[in-house]
């Protein structure tokens, strides 16, 4: 039966209408006999034309939806929906042109749209990119959904999608497939294509760096690329954020995870640019590529436009989804309010005055954490919060460790961009956990392009006996080079060195992957949350196939890892 809905939220600066459906179906709605009106004058003119004026009409190019459609942030109520019209083909992203374009869409109970629940209309504007979200509440918990635009007689690709339990149901169980770090030179998006497959996920938690911000050539080198970025040249301005978003999201692979799944997203710094951080970034020249905050807007500005993200607190990427009872899930913004990061030799990354998180996003955190009452408290944070000290390790190793871990090339075993580099804000979090009695705490973490398993130490300098606060799940990057593939050597040979080094110096570090590409599947139920690692053939093949690595999990109130010797079925 067809439900009054409440009004849809819009994200600006589109605007929609939304149609409450008519109580009997059967009858025309007074907005389709106007439609049809219309269209009929229209056409009209049409008739006392000549044949050659007739045709070039009837020839005249239709909007085209050539970048698929998603969903994201599920509540128990709605959901966000995204597309981009391309309204006339010199209307492409980024280029300013193309005039304003209704977009119709429909949300059905059913894949043949038999039983459409919710309909509106989105005007999409050269302003937005021509990018369109439609914020649709008054839908069923945990309830899947289709999805599908229209406007000027062209129809999108359908997509499927799921609302969240309801805030007070003891739900069974939430499954989240994981994934970070996809250069598009670098390999293809096979990871993405082998979730979309998957039929049994809640929704997609994608840590960072959806897209690369570098030249074409510039990483990986130019020999190695695969495919290449467009723009070619390192993207600055909000045109260029707007082309590379609308590159990305030609992808088949990528088109297909959004069409298949609710996807849920942080930015890391490469949607912005390398190791950013509150007033500039590792990748950014002040005067010849403008002023960072100039940039910065840009940057933020092309991403909610791009991704099915609803914009928080002071416009960042820090929120909270609820699942049910069994877990919330707490989303952290790293790069919008963080101190730069510590120089060679300072000896600042201990200074209280440093942050990673800003002082209200800490204290956001922690007075959710501490108020939660679900079972789990799952933390999405684009860069690890788990110590790491190095040992020894010997120079050709290092200098690379160096790049993917933001280690300071002075050989330093201090992870800088990291958590690590900001001792004090994790400090206050960990004891946070630790003497509120904050159980089951799971921090959800990419950037580095390797798959960790680890204990998170209340005090690394005494653990084991500091005990643990919490447990992390690392995962690796969906094409970003690893270790051996910045040093140009098979895989398994210096990576098998390194990965030995580190876990012999770090003991909360469980298992450690330094070669592999792929993507996570945590799977959540009352008794514990298990991390299902899946790894991909080959990065550089599109048909490249997928298998199961490893598992592991942390059961209720432990606080620790431990391997399991087959995924969750």
């Amino acid at each position: 039966m067809y439900r009054r809905l409440y009004p849809a939220v819009i994200s600006s600066p589109v605007t929609s209408h939304l149609s409450p459906l008519p109580a009997n179906p059967a009858a025309p709605r007074r907005r389709t006999v106007v439609l049809a009106a219309a269209a009929t004058a229209a056409l009209a003119p049409l008739a006392g034309l000549g044949a050659s004026a007739a045709h070039a009409a009837a020839v005249a190019p239709a909007p085209a939806f050539l970048h698929g459609v998603a969903s994201g942030d599920p509540l128990p109520d709605g959901i966000l929906l995204w597309t981009r019209v391309t309204p006339v083909p010199e209307a492409a992203p980024g280029s300013g042109l193309g005039p304003a374009t209704e977009v119709a869409w429909e949300v059905s109970e059913d894949k043949a749209f038999s039983r459409v629940v919710a309909r509106g209309s989105v005007t999409a504007t050269a302003a937005a990119d021509h990018t369109v979200k439609a914020d649709v509440r008054g839908l069923r918990p945990q309830t899947p959904y289709w999805y599908r635009f229209t406007a000027g007689g062209t129809v999108s690709p359908a997509g499927r999608t799921l609302t969240a339990p309801a805030h007070d149901v003891n739900t069974s169980g939430v499954r989240f497939g994981v994934v970070s770090c996809a250069n598009w030179e670098s390999g293809y998006f096979s990871a993405y294509r082998h979730l979309a497959a998957r039929s049994d996920l809640t929704a997609i938690l994608h840590l960072g760096d959806y897209i690369y911000e570098y030249q074409s050539g510039g990483y990986p080198e130019a020999k190695y690329v695969v495919r290449q970025h467009e723009p070619k040249h390192e993207i600055v301005s909000l045109a260029d954020y707007r082309v590379r978003h609308g590159k990305y999201k030609t992808d088949a692979d990528l088109q297909a995870l959004h069409a298949a799944h609710a996807i849920i997203a942080i930015w890391d710094d490469h949607e912005f640019a390398n190791d950013a951080w509150a007033g500039g970034a590792e990748n950014h020249t002040p005067g010849a590529e403008g002023e960072w905050a100039a940039r910065a807007a840009a940057a933020k500005q092309a991403y909610f436009e791009w991704m099915p993200v609803r914009p928080s607190i002071a416009g960042t990427v820090y929120r909270r989804l609820q699942f049910g009872t069994l877990a919330d899930l707490h989303l952290l913004d790293l790069r919008s309010f963080r101190s730069q990061q510590a120089k060679v030799g300072s000896g600042s990354v201990d200074d209280p005055e440093r942050t990673i998180t800003g002082r209200a996003q800490l204290d956001w955190l922690k007075s959710g954490l501490a108020g939660s009452n679900a079972t789990w408290k799952l933390v999405g944070t684009s860069v690890m919060i788990s110590p790491v000290a190095f040992g020894s390790l010997p120079a050709h190793l290092l200098q690379p460790l160096t790049k993917l871990l933001g280690l300071p090339e002075g050989g330093i075993a201090i992870n800088v961009d990291q958590w690590d580099g900001y001792t004090d804000d994790r400090k206050e979090l960990l004891g946070h956990l630790k003497d509120r009695n904050i159980k089951n705490t799971v921090f959800l973490t990419g950037d580095i392009h390797m798959a960790w398993a680890n204990d998170v130490p209340v005090n690394m300098a005494t653990y084991p006996g500091s005990g643990t606060a919490a447990t992390e799940f690392v995962v690796t990057s969906v094409t970003s080079d690893n270790l051996d593939e910045m040093l140009h050597v098979p895989a398994d040979t210096a990576s098998l060195v390194a990965e030995t080094a580190i876990k012999a110096a770090n003991w909360h570090v469980k298992w450690l992957d330094m070669d592999a590409h792929g993507y996570g599947v945590l799977d959540v139920t009352a008794e514990r949350s298990q991390m299902d690692y899946y790894v991909v053939s080959d990065k550089r093949r599109q048909d490249a196939t997928a298998a199961w690595a490893r598992s592991y999990r942390t059961l209720s109130g432990t606080q620790k890892v431990e391997r399991v010797t087959q995924p969750v079925r």
